[in-house]
């Protein structure tokens, strides 16, 4: 008998406005949504493992200039792109990330070598890609992060003296650019990935909770895979992911109960605008936001696809 096994994806969480949404742009996100999901459900389908089929689904999502993460990363106040990622494996607890990275074209790919090919769990800026090219990588000019619209972004934030915007051009540009993926594969295994390109005019190396195992991403086979989005410092301090997992393991609660919990409860009393995307360990996906968008997809246990853009869908 085929165990059951389900993907979740999601693109980032916040303020989406649909009267700034055009057919063109919705058409173009609703695709890349798609095709993430189904390139990891792909895997899944052939019996492969949850971790490869996150790390391909969200690679879709960096290599597409709609997303923050990847090739459609946001600038620092430096006018550069710094990255971060990190993929967690249910069965064993095991765990990868790199922080600020800056020529790594795919840097979900980089963190899964971290978990596999290191000793180490988190790999920063230039050890990361010291340890990058070791293995083989490619060099990554920063040309091919660079787009019109994330530049014109960085100038709209400096002007103003902000880390986020107070008035929009697009209809996510206060949305919390992150992608991420949960799975369970047909072995019982669970696994979640997430990538970012972080927070507009950021300074300093900020590094947020993508990168963090137990704020951003965690996964731990018969609980739970969640990969998170939103405001940072904020899913930090409140460990959403592990938060998330810790109410399934001790109070018995059901991924629906436990991620609702979370993202409505003192997380938003906070201030922390985001979102999460999570799988149980019989394949139940569920998607929580208290925000009024996400972009998200799913296929669930009976192979059904759904690619929603707002809260009320």
């Amino acid at each position: 008998m085929t165990q059951p096994f389900s993907i979740a994806i999601h693109g980032g969480a916040g303020t989406i406005l649909r009267e700034q949404m055009s057919e063109e742009l919705k058409a173009s996100i609703l695709a890349d949504l798609e095709a993430s999901v189904r390139a990891g459900h792909k895997i899944l389908l052939e019996s492969g493992d949850a971790l490869e089929a996150v790390v391909s689904a969200v690679k879709v999502l960096e290599d597409s200039a709609n997303f923050n993460a990847g090739k459609g990363s946001v600038l620092t106040n430096k006018e550069m792109v710094e990255m971060d990622a990190s993929v967690m494996h249910g069965k064993e607890l095991n765990a990868g990330a790199v922080a600020g990275v800056r020529h790594i074209r795919n840097p979900i790919e980089l963190a899964r070598d971290v978990m596999d090919k290191s000793n180490h769990v988190l790999l920063i800026g230039e050890g990361a890609e010291e340890f990058a090219f070791e293995l083989g990588y490619e060099y990554t000019e920063q040309d091919y992060f660079f787009t019109e619209r994330r530049y014109e972004q960085l100038l709209s934030m400096k002007e103003k003296g902000l880390f986020a915007l107070s008035e929009s051009k697009y209809p996510d540009d206060k949305k919390y650019g992150t992608v991420g993926a949960v799975a369970l594969d047909q072995h019982g295994n669970l696994a979640a990935a997430t990538s970012t390109g972080g927070v507009t005019n950021k300074k300093y190396g900020r590094v947020g909770d993508s990168s963090i195992i137990g704020a951003g991403t965690y996964a731990e086979n018969g609980n739970v895979a969640v990969s998170t989005t939103g405001m940072g410092e904020y899913f930090i301090r409140k460990t959403v992911a592990g938060d998330v997992a810790a109410r399934m393991r001790y109070l018995k609660e059901d991924v629906h109960t436990a991620s609702e919990t979370v993202i409505q409860g003192e997380l938003k009393e906070m201030g922390g605008e985001g979102g999460l995307i999570a799988v149980d360990g019989q394949g139940k996906l569920h998607f929580a936001m208290n925000s009024s968008g996400m972009y998200r997809a799913g296929i669930d246990v009976n192979g059904n696809l759904s690619v929603k853009i707002y809260a009320d869908e």
